[in-house]
């Protein structure tokens, strides 16, 4: 049952993401997300890691007073929040920003449509106009245009 509980706080993460990232990131709280649009090479940590906070937090109290109490529930649901959390560090740091060298190339067309579609989202330097909030739900014009690469 915790599997399933930390497989389903996982894929809900993916919307609660695509939701704080629309309405708070590009919302009332771009004072903290601008520089995430605005590549400076020289600085390593941007106002926009702060969001870290944010997930890790909850992840974390969910843990521990979930173990702590035995709300197994609370616990797993503190699991996949963390799951999700280590996702977004090795697809949106690591793999698609470069933070770290570790993935730099792939032939992977579903990577490839991620690039792609996090790409198109910088494309807009302000918070408005924005398009493609999510991270691991990519959308479909994406995956056809790598599918087509792949079957020329």
């Amino acid at each position: 049952m915790g599997f399933i509980i930390i497989f389903l706080t996982f894929w809900g993460m993916e919307f609660m993401a695509w939701l704080t990232h629309k309405y708070v990131m590009h919302g009332f709280l771009w004072n903290l997300h601008f520089d995430h649009h605005t590549p400076n090479k020289e600085v390593f940590f941007e106002k926009n890691d702060a969001f870290f906070l944010i997930y890790a937090i909850p992840s974390w109290l969910c843990i521990m007073l979930g173990s702590m109490y035995g709300y197994w529930t609370v616990m797993y649901i503190g699991f996949g929040i963390l799951a999700y959390g280590l996702a977004y560090f090795l697809v949106h740091e690591v793999f698609i920003h470069q933070r770290f060298k570790w993935f730099r190339n792939t032939e992977n067309v579903y990577l490839k449509a991620i690039r792609r579609a996090h790409k198109v989202h910088h494309k807009h330097r302000g918070k408005e106009e924005g398009e493609c909030f999510g991270m691991l739900i990519v959308p479909w014009k994406f995956l056809k245009q790598e599918l087509k690469k792949v079957n020329v």
